[in-house]
């Protein structure tokens, strides 16, 4: 039976419906910022977002996702979690606005000042809005926090980004967004989760929370780290127009997996917290989502890296032209990205927090050499590196969670397999249709055919042989569509005791 429950499952479903709604938005907006802006500012605005990601790490300490590993919560961890959450907001905004004539001569950008001294504050709105937005999350209320995610995105670029941008202010444009989007972010999850506001400096449980923050600060870092080495050092080494056109496309690669483990991770998090003491469970459930991941995620991917030059060119114009080749292996590399994020609620759920940073840290000295090597050499050295550290991670990631649920990586095989099977129909569908309209010279129509070729082709394979999906991935796919069990035959006993009788979490 699969460990996650009933409201585990309500929880996604709401998490899905809000992140295909973000991004729809998302898409939106940064197409048309992309073709207003171009790779130059954008590439701008990339050097303070690295350098705010790094600094909203070091405000959050961790203090409010130390809320979701509590089996239950008092009035005082609330109120201390929330006090030291703006405390280490205001340090880290006055120490960011001071530090940025500094870093903007680092990356030798002096264009990257403005940004960096306004996204400080954008650091004490998301710093303090830590705690009702974990909240939310302890409490499976996805709805609430995707309604939130989608009004304040929309707040932030569709009523302010868009409109500034358009009317010529540049990287202006980017950075009123992103403070408009973290406070209206900061609003509206209060007035959805009212807390205590009245600070706590120290209680008898401060101990335990310091020491789950110390934990998620470790890891956050190192994570920062792997995630934005390539980008510090095109910024240093090259210049904003190739970080420009870097971010835009890890970003676009990126997108399907951040709404995916957006959706995914934090209720799986908060449902695992509850299943602390049920190992069999906490496994079923993480080795159904591993399994679903490799046999429609991998096919998903490759059919996204090998549209990826018609996608750019469509999308964002003949300037980004050379993001495409960085997407397409970024995309080929985001299957281990999911499994990753998906590994961590099991390391945490399991008493084994302190794994992650110390797994990968030799991977992070590993990445260290790599990119200070061969980052001069060009984007597509870089996506290459970029995409070998998130292969790395996943797989490292995923043999400790297996291991920490009593689980064999041999048992992956058959879905590995199915996967891969999969992904060669697509690959298939995707470079014949591609070759057959070529001559049109429209990326339009490319994607278009190469589109419908693939869902063609998957369908056809799934109507004659259903079992292609595999018992783990037809019942997470059951799961989250009741309607669809009729179709894959429901009186499979393996499939079955799956489906029914499954305890509520």
């Amino acid at each position: 039976m699969s460990g996650l429950g009933t409201s585990g499952v309500s929880a996604v479903k709401w998490s899905i419906v809000s992140s295909i709604s973000r991004f729809a938005l998302q898409m939106t907006a940064q197409v048309v910022l992309a073709r207003t802006l171009g790779p130059d500012i954008f590439g701008v605005f990339a050097i303070g977002m690295v350098v705010f990601t790094f600094a909203t790490f070091v405000s959050g300490f961790g203090f409010s996702w130390s809320l979701l590993q509590r089996t239950s919560l008092s009035d005082e961890d609330i109120r201390f979690a929330w006090t030291w959450q703006v405390i280490m907001g205001l340090v880290t905004m006055v120490s960011l606005y001071m530090l940025a004539p500094v870093l903007a001569t680092y990356f030798k950008e002096p264009r990257a000042q403005f940004v960096i001294e306004w996204m400080s504050v954008a650091c004490l709105l998301t710093s303090a809005s830590a705690t009702a937005t974990y909240l939310l999350q302890r409490d499976l209320n996805f709805r609430a926090s995707g309604l939130i995610q989608v009004a304040s995105y929309a707040a932030g670029y569709l009523a302010i980004g868009v409109p500034m941008a358009l009317l010529g202010w540049g990287e202006a444009s980017l950075v009123a967004a992103w403070v408009v989007q973290a406070a209206v972010l900061l609003i509206i999850s209060y007035v959805m989760k009212p807390h205590p506001l009245r600070p706590l400096f120290w209680y008898s449980g401060a101990v335990l929370a310091v020491g789950t923050g110390r934990a998620v600060f470790i890891t956050n870092i190192i994570n920062w780290m792997l995630n934005n080495l390539d980008r510090i050092l095109i910024g240093r080494l090259l210049n904003a127009q190739a970080l420009g056109l870097y971010n835009v496309a890890y970003n676009l690669a990126t997108l399907p997996n951040v709404l995916l483990l957006g959706a995914l991770q934090p209720a799986f998090l908060a449902a695992g917290a509850r299943l602390q003491a049920d190992l069999p469970r906490l496994g079923q459930a993480y080795f159904q989502m591993v399994a679903t991941v490799f046999v429609l995620g991998l096919p998903g991917f490759v059919f996204l890296s090998l549209i990826s030059t018609d996608l750019v060119g469509f999308m964002y114009g003949p300037q980004w032209k050379d993001a495409a080749w960085v997407m397409a292996i970024l995309f080929l590399s985001m299957p281990a990205y999911v499994i990753w994020g998906l590994s961590t609620p099991v390391l945490w759920n399991t008493g084994r927090k302190h794994y992650e940073f110390m797994l990968q840290l030799p991977i992070l000295i590993l990445g260290v050499l790599g990119f200070y090597m061969f980052s001069g050499m060009g984007l597509h050295v870089v996506a290459v590196i970029a995409g070998l550290l998130l292969v790395t991670r996943g797989l490292v990631m995923a043999i400790a969670a297996m291991r920490a649920v009593q689980l064999s990586g041999i048992t992956l095989l058959p879905h590995i397999a199915r996967g891969l099977l999969l992904s060669a129909f697509c690959a298939v569908g995707v470079l014949a249709s591609q070759k057959a309209v070529t001559h049109f010279n429209s990326h339009l129509l490319s994607l278009v055919a190469s589109s419908m070729a693939s869902l063609a082709l998957f369908a056809l394979l799934i109507t004659w042989r259903p079992q292609l999906l595999g018992d783990q991935s037809i019942a997470m796919v059951i799961r989250f569509f009741p309607r669809l069990t009729k179709f894959f035959n429901k009186s499979n006993p393996i499939l079955q005791s799956q489906i029914i009788g499954e305890p509520r979490l």
